[in-house]
């Protein structure tokens, strides 16, 4: 596989090549540009061969969106860059992935996987659920950011055991316990997190499902939940969703 790398910083550079060959060794990266003038310049000779373009968003000379203002670039594209403000403008390019640095094997790998994954649905005959399903894990979130004080924390999705509201303001706590709010409402968290794992109790509570510790019979045919860390109310799953629950406990929603 033949891959392009828009990067200023050399050890970032570095890093994402090494990640690359771990997951492929037979991965070459065909070029490494480190600014936008050198970027269109070389897109302009090499139109299509090479498979998929990691793009930071911040270089030395502007953001690398005005890359795709001068040229059309043809191939997929993952992003990475330290913000997570740009993320609704890469998806109006051609990209598959948004990776928050510091990146991680594990992230370099879902990506490639994905891009994978989308190669052998396009080359098969094209069916909208296939097309659907693939999108729908390109929008899964895999961090959260929260604010501390002055200071910017990267929660990671899977690190987190739960959200839930009090009021206007949604709370995340994460599997050791530590709660941060969060600049969201539980009605768009639904449409970011993964089905799978995550299911919305009741108006209140967004569970992650290796948080359950035990599920209870509770009062009016409905479901009381305890975790695996302490929560300060009851997590009681509303009767209208136990049925929905259910078959979410047991993998088949």
């Amino acid at each position: 596989m033949n891959i392009v790398i828009i990067e200023d910083e050399i050890l970032a550079a570095e890093k994402l090549e090494r990640y690359l060959k771990k997951w492929n060794p037979n991965v070459q990266i065909l070029a490494h540009k480190t600014s936008i003038k050198d970027a269109v310049e070389w897109f302009s000779d090499n139109k299509t061969n090479y498979d998929v373009a990691f793009f930071d968003i911040q270089l030395t000379d502007g953001l690398s969106f005005e890359i795709f203002r001068q040229i059309k670039i043809e191939k997929p594209i993952i992003f990475t860059t330290a913000f997570d403000e740009y993320a609704i403008d890469a998806f109006k390019f051609n990209s598959i992935s948004y990776i928050l640095k510091p990146i991680t094997f594990m992230e370099v790998s879902n990506a490639m996987s994905k891009l994978s994954e989308l190669k052998t649905i396009l080359s098969e005959p094209t069916r909208i659920e296939n097309l659907e399903a693939v999108y729908d894990k390109q929008r899964l979130k895999e961090r959260f950011l929260v604010k501390v004080g002055s200071h910017i924390h990267s929660i990671k999705t899977e690190e987190i055991a739960l959200f839930y509201a009090e009021g206007r303001t949604v709370f995340l706590m994460t599997n050791a316990g530590k709660r941060y709010i969060l600049d969201y409402k539980l009605e768009d968290l639904t449409s970011v997190l993964d089905a799978q794992l995550f299911f919305r109790t009741n108006r209140t509570y967004i569970l992650n499902l290796n948080a359950i510790k035990d599920v209870l019979v509770y009062s009016n045919s409905r479901l009381k939940v305890i975790t695996t860390i302490s929560v300060e109310k009851d997590i009681i799953v509303s009767r209208e969703k136990v049925g929905e629950f259910k078959k979410w406990l047991e993998g088949i929603r």
